[in-house]
């Protein structure tokens, strides 16, 4: 078969870039300087724009990779010369807020944070937080199913969408905007896009489902010693707290030392650093109830030896200082280079043990030369960011060795959140058995028989 003409596709919509102009751009915000390869770079203003696009690429056969924010940690918006690339960056509108039935709508490319702060505005809630919240865009977050600081109470994202509108690889589009809390006709086709890294279809739009606005917010650091303290004092703090408690997060003490080293930006509030730093939040609507039950809490914690110190934050401004030395991952890369990311799901009992044996094992492995542990201890997803001295890839795949090895018999997970990709699929078969790995192929032959759309990613 001939090759298609790609300037036809280029010519349908306006604004796109040849593969030569294309070499402007990147896929990914941490390798602006190299420079992308494509065949080609569309721009979709509507879901009439995408909906073209792929009916002219599965009609030729051509390769397709959707770009959204660019923040994946696993290789999904990797691209080929002979590939396509869709980037919905121009499909930014988050429509008004519909406050009686505690909605929102927008477009894939709206950026997360503009979503956030529409439904603020009208002190309504939706609590996803991340670190790359600022340039993640919603197409993005529901396709990799993003998790982030408030899981533990919360949920992931697909816990918040009501409903998608979805391209498929052959262009046919799927409207189901729906804002119903329950709809039980079927099977709920929109679960599965949330979550499948755009394998299956591209999500053009989608509606959240929206809480009240919290209306207070307060802070602590707290450390201990002993994770089987910290597990004591989580669960504690949840009996206590109840649903007020939504963040408690983890660090390592030298993943803390590191994130507030005089090279950084960040100083430690606390006067005495322990093995593990633990990050507290809660929103409630008692400012002073609320600050007081916190305070109490962690002084129980310290009655009973959990806590060995604790440090309490109220002020907007003091917050979000605080919690940026638990989000600011750069602080971390600019001491681990040629980094491997890793975020893995433990039984929360387990955490300590684990992740303590597997710093042991990279710490003892030749050409590596640090390692920072952090995560969402409440939920079980722990990340590492392991520094070396290059990029063999020998060395790659033993330190994926020593962090994937003991997941099989945990039942763990490799992937917490950031999904599966090009670079974790060789070691899919950790988490998913033989007969699931078989409905993921099936599931994608059924969708994408011409295999067009993202390919390569989680399944052949």
């Amino acid at each position: 078969m001939s090759r298609p003409n790609i300037d036809k596709l280029l010519a349908k919509i306006p604004g796109s870039l040849t593969a030569h102009e294309a070499k402007s751009r990147f896929s990914h915000i941490w390798k602006t300087d190299q420079p992308l390869l494509c065949k080609g770079l569309c721009f979709p203003k509507t879901t009439q724009d995408v909906s073209n696009i792929m009916k002219w690429c599965y009609k030729n056969q051509q390769e397709v990779v959707v770009h959204g924010g660019l923040t994946n940690l696993v290789g999904g918006t990797q691209t080929q010369a002979n590939q396509v690339v869709v980037s919905l960056e121009k499909m930014t509108r988050v429509d008004a807020v519909n406050s009686k039935n505690r909605t929102v709508t927008a477009e894939a490319g709206a950026i997360l944070e503009n979503v956030l702060q529409s439904t603020e505005k009208q002190d309504l809630f939706l609590p996803l937080s991340f670190g790359a919240r600022g340039s993640a865009q919603v197409g993005g977050v529901i396709s990799t199913n993003a998790g982030g600081l408030r899981v533990f109470r919360y949920g992931m994202t697909r816990n918040w969408v009501l409903g998608l509108e979805v391209v498929l690889p052959d262009g046919t589009v799927i409207e189901n905007l729906k804002t119903l809390r329950k709809d039980n006709s079927g099977i709920d086709l929109k679960q599965l896009f949330i979550g499948s890294e755009g394998i299956l279809g591209i999500v053009t739009k989608a509606v959240f489902r929206l809480i009240e606005k919290p209306q207070t917010r307060h802070s602590a650091i707290i450390t201990t010693n002993d994770y089987n303290k910290l597990l004591q004092a989580l669960r504690y703090f949840d009996q206590t707290l109840g649903a007020r408690l939504t963040g408690f997060e983890l660090l390592w003490e030298n993943t803390f030392r590191t994130m507030t080293a005089e090279d950084t930006h960040y100083q430690s509030p606390l006067q005495t650093v322990k093995n593990y730093v633990i990050f507290v939040e809660v929103l409630g609507k008692d400012n002073n109830r609320d600050a007081q039950d916190l305070q109490d809490a962690c002084a129980h914690g310290f009655d009973q030896n959990w806590i060995d110190d604790a440090s309490f934050f109220d002020t907007g401004t003091a917050q979000d200082e605080c919690w940026k030395i638990r989000e600011d991952v750069a602080a971390l890369e600019a001491h681990a280079p040629y980094n491997q990311h890793f975020d893995i799901s433990i039984p929360i009992d387990k955490i300590g043990t684990i992740i303590n044996n597997i710093i042991q094992q990279l710490q003892s492995l030749d050409g590596v030369l640090s390692v920072y542990p952090f995560g969402h201890v409440a939920d079980g997803n722990m990340h590492l960011i392991v520094g070396k001295q290059n990029d063999n890839l020998k060395l790659t795949r033993q330190i994926n060795e020593i962090v994937y090895q003991p997941l099989t018999e945990l039942k763990g997970s490799i992937s917490a959140e950031h999904g599966i990709g090009l670079d974790k699929k060789p070691y899919l078969h950790l988490s998913r058995t033989k007969d699931e790995i078989h409905i993921m192929k099936k599931l994608k032959q059924l969708f994408d028989p011409k295999n067009i759309l993202n390919p390569g990613r989680i399944v052949d």
